[in-house]
């Protein structure tokens, strides 16, 4: 009975281990008939390199004056027109004066009656003086009374007291003059600085708020055009390597075909949060940091052009350099999981995930080796438009895959097959005879 389960097991045994057998014979044989895969490649060379930053924005004035009024009222009277060139101290517009000039002359008025108050009080003062003296005189004589005395002295304390308020309401008066005289200047507007009229918000006849309430009325913008920088807006990860004096080369869309020249001036310490809004504030948090991490940098302008306030800037901002130093070209650096099942060398950087936290992605590039790859892990510097820098991982001369998109990020790993270049059209005639 046992001989007979013996010789059935053996029956049951011995034709899988043959499939198995067939099976591993043709998953060699697939495999080694699997095409390789057709790519560009590029050896590893030693470059110069400069690191740019891109960033968008505005050309505006460097310098540039919101006009608004210190008092309120009827524009009766509008000098200049928007675009009009105009230089300091000229007349800009005149605000209706009527209640202006009645307050200076009631505040002339009272004035004047306390000047002529505080004359008075000093002649009663000087009348007190007198009477006091001869009083005093009497009374040392014994020739009045103590209460007569006492009356005198009384007299000339309330007279001194007297002079002395009336010389301070002279003060009160006099300063509110000139408060009332101030404010009727300040019924006409002339130009702070020699520039050009960037913009009217106003026109005759209207009526605006002065700056004493609340923001006031903003009339017009006065702007000296001969000096302009490109405002632009940057990403919180680039605005560290932004620094001032920093070279730019500039893009203004209304001047095609030409470039421009300027140098960082100023780093905005805080980020720029003007375009957000209460409704974004409330949406989800991930839009908000988005808005919220922009930080404005200006950059002056070096060329002299008819720039005019608005115009919109594309800035390349050189933030680092290097020279002679190993570069490969960008695309060739993809991002890959680390495989334990692969023989790469890791070059000393650390790929493994600890305490059950999963791997991060590794950046490697793919060397040729004959008609395969091998999958090298890379420490990258610095890239500018068109190559990286390889600090470590790759040898100058080494050639590594620079092609296709579709091969470097998700066909090729580490082992295999490729075809370079010429030989990928002789490929695809055979691969299509399989």
């Amino acid at each position: 009975m046992a001989k007979k389960k013996k010789s059935k097991a053996k029956f049951v045994v011995l034709p899988l281990l043959g499939a198995v057998i067939i099976g591993a014979v043709a998953w060699s044989q697939y495999v080694k008939r699997e095409p390789p895969i057709a790519v560009t490649t590029e050896k590893a060379a030693r470059r110069n390199l400069t690191e740019i930053v891109v960033a968008n924005g505005k050309v505006e004035p460097v310098v540039d004056v919101n006009i608004s009024p210190e008092v309120s009222g009827e524009i009766i009277e509008l000098a200049v027109k928007e675009g009009q060139n105009v230089n300091k101290g000229d007349l800009l517009f005149k605000i209706k004066p009527d209640n202006y000039v009645a307050a200076r002359d009631s505040a002339e008025a009272n004035y004047k009656y306390s000047v002529a108050s505080r004359d008075i009080a000093a002649a009663n003062l000087e009348k007190a003086d007198l009477e006091y003296k001869r009083n005093d005189a009497l009374f040392k004589g014994k020739l009045i009374s103590d209460s007569d005395f006492l009356t005198a002295k009384t007299a000339y304390d309330v007279a001194k007291t007297t002079l002395d308020g009336a010389i301070e309401q002279v003060s009160i008066a006099r300063a509110q003059l000139v408060s009332a005289e101030a404010d009727l200047s300040k019924t006409t507007v002339y130009s702070p600085l020699t520039g050009t009229i960037s913009a009217l918000n106003s026109q005759l006849g209207e009526r605006v708020v002065g700056t004493a309430q609340m923001a006031g009325t903003e009339v017009m913008t006065v702007a000296d055009l001969s000096a302009m920088e490109a405002r632009v807006d940057i990403g919180e990860i680039d605005v560290p390597l932004i620094k001032l004096c920093q070279k730019a080369s500039l893009d203004v869309d209304s001047f095609k075909d030409q470039k421009f020249s300027g140098t960082v001036t100023e780093i905005a310490d805080s980020a720029n949060n003007n375009d957000i809004s209460p409704a974004s504030t409330s949406s989800s948090s991930a839009s908000t940091s988005t808005d919220a991490t922009k930080f404005q940098v200006k950059i002056r302008l070096i060329e002299k052009e008819l720039f005019l306030p608005g115009m919109s800037v594309t800035a390349n901002v050189e933030t680092r350099y290097r020279t002679n130093v190993i570069s490969v070209p960008i695309q060739s650096v993809t991002a890959r999981l680390p495989d334990a099942t692969n023989n790469a060398p890791t070059n000393n950087i650390t790929t493994n995930g600890t305490n059950g936290v999963p791997p991060k992605p590794i950046e490697v590039v793919f060397v040729v080796r004959g008609d395969h790859v091998k999958m090298v892990p890379v420490q990258r510097g610095i890239s500018d438009d068109n190559f990286t820098e390889i600090v470590q991982g790759v040898q100058e001369g080494d050639e590594v895959v620079s092609g296709g998109y579709k091969a470097i990020g998700r066909d090729l790993q580490d082992g295999k097959k490729i075809v370079v270049n010429a030989q990928a059209a002789a490929m695809d005639k055979e691969n299509k005879s399989f």
